[in-house]
């Protein structure tokens, strides 16, 4: 941490690992014990545990032709909240457009936490059921 706020190249290391779908460069920023939560019903809804457990996640989001736009990155003293707005279209004619914040809680300089905030949850869930 610079001062009293979090690293947000952190933030930008993960987008980065997303984006190309470097799982390895995406685990690396998590802590073993991370726990990432969900809102929603669908296949990706939920709370997981553990660095594997979150790659995974990524691995199914990114499966189905997400397109994520950063729209900001927000940092505060124990983490950094990203901004999105993800899109997709499914090959059976289902469509994701969505609104969402992501926040990576820090620790030691990796990711222990995500919460995600999503404006449309029944959509998501739909999308990824």
């Amino acid at each position: 941490m610079t001062g009293n706020r979090a690293d947000a190249t952190v933030a930008e290391r993960f987008l980065t690992a997303f984006a190309a779908r470097d799982w390895e460069a995406l685990r690396a920023l998590f802590t073993p014990d991370l726990v990432w939560t969900m809102p929603g019903s669908g296949t990706i809804s939920g709370t997981v545990h553990g660095a594997d457990a979150a790659v995974d996640r990524a691995r199914k989001i990114a499966g189905r032709g997400l397109d994520t736009e950063l729209r900001h990155v927000l940092t505060g003293q124990n983490g950094v909240a990203l901004a999105l707005h993800n899109t997709a279209e499914d090959a059976d004619g289902r469509t994701l457009d969505e609104h969402l914040a992501t926040v990576l809680t820090l620790r030691d300089g990796q990711v222990c936490a995500i919460d995600s905030y999503v404006s449309d949850v029944d959509g998501m869930s739909a999308f990824f059921n």
